[in-house]
């Protein structure tokens, strides 16, 4: 990604203090087992240590660390049964979920040679998990609970761990980088306004304003040539241009493109909203002529950008990118009633990693609904399972998902230049028509291929908003 962040994980295990001189075997056992666990974590997450918590004082000093680093995401491996005092202070004053990893060492007991340390220290991790969900509760805190074996690996908790992971990086995300608006909303989309405060307050995102004034000249002192050079072969090896690419050819846009990549950089940058409706003339209507592929080249490199000034599906399509490596802008086009089928789509900026081929870019004289012409860009998306994400907002301006689950089947597809797939809900086309638009998004949505429901809840349950599950 041009701007790299990286989720802070609080993590720490918890033992019974008084167990610990009963039976002095059960230190190492426990010191072996938090680091081997530590180990598992991804590489992808930066470790706040909170270290083996067996009293009180030890959770404060944990949560003191936690706070410090305003992390993401903690999570909490149970290693036998403890109370709940060793884990409640590190937690009481943060505002993140906590994930209780109940891994049990041994996958069954050997029943006849079984002493009370083994048992302890190899086979009661889950002794505790009840005791810690119930406190939590009662403290108001969000949590989940993953339950599994160390003895022959157990990919299902793995995946389960690393998916936290994944979701805690959309907070970091949020919390650390930029959103530029550039411009303002198309004019009269009322779904896309939204209070730039209300949205740092409730989701952590900051926006930078930009006008386009500025962003005419982006490229002027853009004269390394061979950088030029290399990124318009960049621009070439991307897409497929009609009527034959060149270096010549995507020269400009190459310039263009170096330009936002150093700004994204210097303005730390990780969502763009935009709009153009002026007079595309001069430097505005070159730089308007080139801006849907080159927006996709950054969209290819992590930075979520959306036409029309859509704030809320930029934030939409960053966290599909983020966890899921795609983001695509999308919006329902039409229904196909005899194949009860959804197609879904969108001209503009898109992102080549959903294309299961090299994506195209023309020539078009006019936008539709826009002022000017210039490159258009086409993806196609791959077939099997997708994920739709849209983001809105309540009367009372707190943030709310709505997401989907289809079947992106073979078929028929509009040849006007936008990005389209035939997507089968298994609701139906028309109750999906339905049920999308009763939860109320935008009528903008991000798509990723895969399915990501799961990880999106668990993204939710990071941000504390609620989602309308429509279907899967």
């Amino acid at each position: 990604m041009l701007v790299e962040t990286k989720a802070r994980v609080g993590v720490f295990a918890i033992a019974l203090g008084a167990y610990l001189p009963q039976f002095p075997s059960l230190v190492p056992e426990f010191e072996t087992q938090y680091a081997d666990f530590k180990q598992s974590l991804p590489d992808a997450v930066e470790l706040i240590d909170g270290g083996i918590v067996t009293t009180k004082e030890l959770s404060q000093m944990a949560g003191d660390k936690f706070r410090a680093a305003d992390v993401d995401l903690v999570i909490l491996q149970l290693l036998t049964y403890a109370t709940s005092y060793n884990m409640l202070p590190a937690v009481r004053d943060l505002d993140v979920p906590v994930v209780l990893v109940n891994l049990q060492k041994k996958r069954a007991p050997d029943y006849a040679n079984t002493d009370t340390a083994a048992w302890l220290g190899q086979l009661y991790a889950c002794g505790a998990v009840g005791e810690m969900v119930a406190d939590l509760e009662r403290a108001g805190k969000r949590h989940a609970v993953i339950t599994g074996v160390v003895e022959g690996g157990d990919p299902q908790a793995q995946a389960e761990i690393e998916d936290w992971c994944r979701a805690a990086q959309v907070r970091r995300r949020f919390r650390d980088t930029n959103l530029a608006q550039i411009g303002r909303p198309y004019p009269g989309m009322m779904d896309l306004y939204i209070d730039e405060t209300n949205l740092y307050h409730r989701m952590w995102l900051y926006t930078k304003q930009f006008d386009w004034e500025k962003l005419w000249a982006i490229a002027d002192n853009i004269t390394d040539e061979d950088a030029i050079r290399a990124k318009a072969q960049d621009i070439l090896d991307t897409f497929d241009v009609e009527g034959g690419g060149a270096i010549e050819k995507v020269w400009e846009m190459a310039k263009y493109v170096a330009a936002f990549e150093q700004w994204v950089k210097d303005e730390h940058i990780a969502f763009i909203a935009s709009h153009y409706d002026g007079f595309a003339q001069g430097k505005a209507g070159v730089l308007d002529s080139m801006l849907i592929p080159a927006f996709s080249m950054l969209i290819k490199q992590g930075v979520a950008c959306a036409v029309e000034g859509d704030i809320k599906v930029a934030m939409a399509m960053s966290i599909l990118k983020t966890i899921s490596g795609m983001g695509q802008l999308s919006e329902m086009y039409s229904i196909d009633f005899d194949e009860d089928i959804c197609i879904i789509g969108h001209s503009g900026s898109g992102d080549a990693d959903i294309s299961a081929k090299k994506p195209t870019m023309k020539i078009v004289p006019v936008f539709h609904g826009k002022t000017g012409g210039g490159y258009l860009t086409q993806f196609y998306p791959h077939l099997g399972p997708v994920t739709y994400l849209g983001i809105t907002q309540d009367r009372d301006g707190h943030f709310k998902f709505a997401a989907a689950e289809g079947i992106n089947e073979e078929g028929p597809i509009f040849t006007f230049g936008d990005t389209n797939m035939r997507t089968r809900f298994a609701c139906g086309a028309r109750a999906f028509c339905d049920k999308w638009s009763e939860a109320g998004p935008t009528h903008h949505m991000a798509a990723a291929s895969g399915r990501h429901i799961d990880t999106i809840l668990k993204v939710a349950k990071i941000f504390n908003v609620p989602v309308d599950i429509v279907t899967r």
